[in-house]
């Protein structure tokens, strides 16, 4: 069985720490394991798909730069009957954070939000007085790497308006209260793979910043989150996650209650490097995915 893992021409634009690591750790795990794996570049015009039996994307990490390139190219894969994991359906309902509203419509917590729409003006100021807080957090609903991502209070209001207004005429913003949170107790991920949990991590933002990434200072630590948190998590897994390989639920404690920030379903890091289990967790989810999936194609 012939598998893509699906990575992106890298500039140097994501260049962290053990991040372009992680992709060659996993490959090496799992060729080590008898799969057949190799790294391919999701845009690369002379790749033929149809010689993989599977296509996993890993880190195509500009897909929000060219998301419409990078719509074409699941639709190409589709119309190739070529697997893809996670699902296309999915990757592409993840794409946009108009996602958040279907998952706060199932009845789970997330961050509360308001969507700008393209060709519209911020006008930003009643959005202080509607989430009753005194910082906002602006940034595209196809975005990723912290791209056009403004913390706004009152006294860079009008900085950023101008910026966000000028923005706005190419594409939609969802606005956000900033959680607090984030600063005093951090950011918790959790990775699942396959549906069950993995590991779990709390990220921090260094002094004077809001960006939990390592490229902006953020730090990462270890923890064995308690159960109830586990389960909070889990949750958001079993209602919009199925049949998906790898997922990340990034969210903050807020008022004793865990509170999604983001559902990663494309291409989160997946801090393979922080468990000694993640690379066997990771392998037995694909192996489960494979089986099953050569078992339904025999019936």
């Amino acid at each position: 069985m012939n598998i893509a893992l699906v990575t992106y021409q890298d500039q140097g634009a994501y260049h962290q720490t053990s991040v372009e690591n992680e992709d060659d750790l996993l490959i090496n795990f799992l060729n080590s394991r008898g799969l057949s794996v190799e790294k391919t570049i999701w845009n690369n015009q002379e790749v033929n798909w149809e010689k993989y039996d599977l296509v996993i994307l890993k880190s195509p990490w500009d897909y929000f730069n060219l998301i419409e390139d990078f719509y074409e190219w699941l639709n190409l894969l589709k119309s190739k009957n070529v697997k893809v994991l996670n699902p296309a359906d999915t990757l592409k309902w993840n794409a946009d954070k108009h996602y958040l509203i279907d998952i706060e419509q199932a009845g789970l917590s997330v961050t509360p939000s308001i969507f700008l729409a393209k060709g519209t003006k911020a006008n930003l100021q009643q959005y202080f007085k509607h989430f009753k807080v005194d910082t906002l957090i602006c940034k595209p609903v196809v975005s990723g790497g912290s791209k056009n991502t403004f913390k706004i209070t009152l006294n860079n209001l009008d900085e950023f308006e101008q910026k966000i207004d000028l923005l706005l005429s190419h594409e939609e913003f969802i606005i956000q209260p900033f959680l607090s949170e984030i600063e005093t107790r951090g950011e918790w991920s959790f990775i699942f793979f396959g549906g069950n949990f993995s590991h779990a991590l709390l990220k921090k933002v260094k002094a004077n910043d809001f960006r939990v990434q390592t490229q902006f200072g953020g730090t990462i630590h270890l923890h064995a989150p308690l159960p109830s948190l586990h389960n909070s998590a889990q949750e958001y897994i079993d209602r919009f996650a199925k049949n998906c390989l790898y997922a990340r639920v990034d969210g903050a404690i807020v008022n004793d209650k865990f509170i999604l920030m983001e559902l990663e379903l494309i291409e989160p890091f997946l801090f393979l490097e922080t468990n000694p289990h993640s690379l066997e967790n990771y392998y037995r989810a694909l192996s489960k995915m494979i089986t099953s999936n050569i078992t339904s194609h025999s019936h």
